[in-house]
């Protein structure tokens, strides 16, 4: 059988008879590939704890006629440890591989920019970079992005002038509408809400470790922010509620599907 060698990230496991794993990862050079770890349920497998979900490794792979063979795997990151350690960074790297998982469906289809998303996330998490849930949020919008659908949030979507205060969003019409021209579906959004939004979606940790306010603004974003029951909390950033349900609703329209695990940080 040919034989190909990757680096990849395990996004999750499934059993086959009685010692085998079949193990769904994304790889830089192939895409998303299922591949069989033969005896990978044994106490004392040969490969170990590195074909866990959010490791991070070198993988030599025989192609087979319905499902490759893993041959071998070397760690390259051991993300898991460190993340399974912290409940919420577990839940959020769970948003995360669940993402990229429902995001890429071909496999063996070459999708970089998502393998380097992917590890940078993972990578935060496991560093405590950020809040978790942050960076899971703004992992699932950025992912969302490079698959082409970034929200429009500077300008209205029908008129196509600057937005400012009141601004409404549908997330059916792809972003932010102005007072004069918005549509029954969309609705009302705070201003602290639309600044958390937006830097999800960029990855602005600047705006989001202040809690939503812009650069040297800190103070002002806070307090807006604890009006509606958010604020930068020591060095954890806590979402808004209503920047929570957006991310869940835009991911969930434009991926067709629920992203499950969100569910479980509400």
């Amino acid at each position: 059988m040919p034989l190909y060698r990757d680096e990849a990230v395990v996004l999750r496991t499934a059993k086959l008879g009685e010692a085998d794993r079949i193990i769904t990862m994304l790889t830089r050079g192939h895409g998303k590939i299922r591949a069989v770890a033969k005896g990978a349920r044994k106490v004392k497998s040969r490969f170990g704890g590195r074909l866990e979900p959010f490791m991070r490794v070198d993988v030599l792979i025989a192609t087979g006629r319905s499902l490759d063979v893993i041959s071998q795997a070397d760690s390259i990151a051991a993300y898991a440890a460190p993340i399974s350690a912290d409940y919420e960074s577990y839940v959020a790297a769970n948003v995360i591989v669940e993402t990229v998982d429902k995001l890429v469906a071909s496999e063996h289809e070459r999708v970089p920019a998502q393998y380097q998303l992917l590890i940078g996330a993972l990578h935060a998490l496991a560093k405590r970079a950020h809040a978790p849930a942050a960076i899971g949020d703004s992992y699932v919008m950025r992912a969302l992005a490079l698959a082409g659908w970034l929200p429009r949030l500077a300008s209205c979507v029908v008129c196509g002038d600057p937005v400012g205060a009141p601004a409404y969003l549908s997330v059916a019409s792809g972003g932010v509408m102005c007072a004069a021209d918005h549509t029954p579906d969309s609705h009302r959004v705070e201003p602290v809400v639309l600044r958390q939004f937006a830097a999800l979606a960029r990855g602005d940790w600047e705006v989001l470790d202040a809690g939503g306010a812009g650069a040297g603004s800190a103070a002002a974003g806070t307090a807006a922010a604890g009006t509606a029951g958010a604020a930068a909390v020591g060095d954890e950033t806590v979402l808004l509620p209503d920047t929570r349900r957006l991310v869940e609703e835009w991911s969930e329209y434009y991926m067709e599907r629920p992203i499950r695990s969100l569910r479980l940080l509400d």
